[in-house]
């Protein structure tokens, strides 16, 4: 019987050594200076390899949902939020883990807030992934995704200055679902919610139409090089979002990270915040002034790229292309910088938003997905824009 280790490309020694030696000399910097940061990249390359090996994105399971009805990626997603809700209201009902505080994924629910999940629906479907997609994928040797980074940057950055605008546009504030209902009443709320919509999708014929659990033997080797399924992804991703709570004393997030970085670059070419809204004051400036690897969110997200480079070389799979046609070149460009818009008036991300609000029982993170499906819908329509880019 021919195994699943036969049937594998041979593993890219040379990119696994590369990313085992910067993570090992990036890991013992951050040890010697912080064990709090060294943890949270160790964090980051798991979830690097979670996403990478079951390919656990939204932007494409939601095109698969929308235009062929297959919703395995959406029913991973669900039992992924669902574990999350768990696990976080224990330590978020609580207030603190092991002697320091912790708090949930928190924005206002605001006409900015939904406007920008919307764009970065559109976002999703013109760049063809999200915001941990674009991550993932990059460490995992995508050309085209790289340039979508680069641009999401710039997009995040170019909302960061327009921001104090539209935050005067109207908004109902931060609402907590666990301190408007209590515990006992948010948490079957909110699973409810997500078996409504399972319950929904299927009754409107909508099926999965992949595995998503192990097909075949299970073995070592293929938890090493994968693919892995949709559930085990699901599950990792809930405990490692959980274990960040725990450790950063914040949820798992990833657009504040690309925002510094554009505000970086963007220092490096002369900008200067002069008294910008966003920019001037509290954590955001002192932010800008400090080197990247103090930032909790910029420490993961490099641990994700890490991840994702691993587990791609361990499959054999990273042949990056050395040009990109117009068309997907356009779309890279268009939708990175749309999506990164779109993150910064929306408070965050797929993950930030939605993932991490709804496991915290914050009300925007369901508000932001019932607006960012939307936004999927007019991406899908518009995306013949950009022929033969995908």
């Amino acid at each position: 019987m021919t195994t699943v280790a036969l049937s594998l490309p041979r593993i890219q020694h040379p990119i696994l050594a590369v990313a085992g030696l910067v993570t090992a000399g990036l890991g013992l910097k951050l040890l010697t200076e912080d064990g709090v940061m060294a943890l949270l990249l160790l964090i980051g390359i798991g979830l690097g390899v979670a996403l990478y090996h079951a390919s656990f994105g939204f932007a494409g399971a939601y095109r698969k949902a929308i235009v062929d009805k297959d919703i395995s990626g959406v029913a991973a997603q669900l039992l992924m939020l669902g574990t999350a809700i768990l696990l976080f209201a224990p330590i978020l009902s609580q207030g603190e883990a092991f002697g320091h505080n912790v708090g949930g994924a928190f924005a206002p629910v605001s006409v900015s807030m939904a406007l920008g999940a919307f764009v970065f629906g559109i976002g999703m479907q013109f760049a063809g992934c999200c915001a941990s997609g674009t991550l993932f994928v990059a460490g995992g040797g995508n050309s085209r995704m790289t340039v979508v980074l680069v641009f999401f940057c710039i997009g995040t950055f170019i909302g960061s200055l327009h921001l104090g605008w539209w935050t005067e546009l109207p908004s109902i504030g931060s609402i907590s679902l666990r301190k408007e209902l209590g515990w006992e009443r948010a948490i079957p709320l909110q699973l409810g919610v997500l078996a409504l919509v399972y319950f929904v999708l299927r009754r409107s014929g909508a099926t999965i139409k992949q595995p998503i659990w192990w097909t075949g033997d299970f073995s070592v080797v293929r938890l090493l090089r994968g693919p892995w399924p949709l559930v085990l992804s699901a599950l990792v991703l809930a405990v490692l979002n959980w274990a960040t709570l725990v450790v950063a004393g914040h949820p798992w997030s990833i657009t504040w990270a690309f925002t510094l970085w554009g505000a970086k670059g963007a220092s490096l070419l002369g900008w200067q915040p002069n008294g910008n809204w966003f920019w001037t004051g509290g954590y955001q400036e002192r932010a800008l002034n400090a080197s990247i690897l103090n930032d909790t969110t910029s420490v993961m997200c490099i641990g994700i790229v890490l991840g994702a480079m691993m587990a791609a070389s361990l499959a054999g799979k990273i042949a990056p292309k050395r040009s990109i046609p117009v068309p997907a070149l356009a779309s890279a460009i268009v939708g990175g910088i749309i999506m990164g818009y779109g993150a910064r008036l929306a408070y965050g991300c797929n993950i930030g938003a939605f993932f991490s609000g709804v496991a915290s029982g914050s009300l925007h993170g369901w508000v932001w997905i019932f607006c960012a499906i939307p936004g999927n819908w007019v991406g899908i329509k518009l995306r013949p824009l950009f022929k033969e880019a995908f």
